[in-house]
Parts: C-alpha cells; structure tokens; sequence
C-alpha cells in the first residue's frame, strides 16, 4: 500500500485518524463520511493512494468498484432508503475536496434530504452526426 504523507484519508486508513469504519479489507477501506450529508452516507477508498479515477488502473478499480454492490446492500438493509445515489468527483473543478479516489454511496429517504443533482440536458443542442463526432473522438484515445 503507497500512501501520501498529508492525505487525510491515507491517516484514516493508517489509524492515524479516526473514523466509523463499514468494511476493511487487504484492498479497500470504507467509512462513514464525517459530514453525514443523509444518514448511512459512506465513502469507500482504495488502500492504494490515488488521487482520482484518472490516475487508477484497472486492478484498482476493479478491487473498489468490486465492494460497491456489497456495502450499498448493507446500507439498504440497514436504514431502508428509497434509493441511493453513487457519487465520486474527480478534480476541483468537479467538487473533489480530498485527493484521494473515493466513492460516496448516499442514501436518499425523501426529496428535502439535504442531497440533490440537477441535470441540464442539451439534447437539442447536439445531433445525430455531432454524436457520432463525440463518441468517436473519445474511442480513439482508448
């Protein structure tokens, strides 16, 4: 396991600081988010120290993305949530305030819950041979 020596989520999984542990395994570590923005909110960090999905290589992701389905299960059993959002953000830009990878899973229980996401779609503004660009400018980097 690498870590950062000032990531506070490297600490966490170190011992260093404390947290409301879900689950630990040789791979992945999950806590329960400090901010609690619905109840159960829980983020789930690989043990490897990287800084976001950019930077993660396909067995890394697939140990992390791996215990998703298990810990969100727990949580449904646990409070009953009428659903869960499976949030992660990658750069400042996009929100991410800890640079160390991590996924949030958020139970939601009602529409006034303190959570929300807002989707501005712009169907109109593309077509079907601005899509076919789009897609394939993104294809051939893979």
């Amino acid at each position: 396991m690498s870590s950062s020596t000032d990531c506070i989520f490297c600490k966490i999984i170190q011992g260093d600081i404390p947290s409301a542990q879900v689950y630990e395994d040789e791979h992945v570590y999950a806590f329960l988010d400090i901010s609690q923005v619905t109840k159960g909110h829980t983020l789930i960090i690989p043990k490897q120290h990287v800084t976001n999905i950019y930077n993660t290589d396909a067995e890394i992701a697939s140990q992390l993305f791996a215990r998703v389905p298990t810990i969100a299960n727990a949580i449904k059993k646990a409070f009953k949530p009428a659903g869960l959002n499976i949030l992660s953000n990658t750069d400042a830009f996009a929100g991410q305030s800890v640079f160390h990878l991590h996924i949030h899973l958020l139970p939601r229980y009602d529409k006034n819950d303190g959570f929300g996401t807002k989707w501005m779609t712009n169907s109109d503004a593309y077509n079907q041979a601005d899509l076919a660009r789009i897609s394939k400018a993104i294809a051939d980097q893979i």
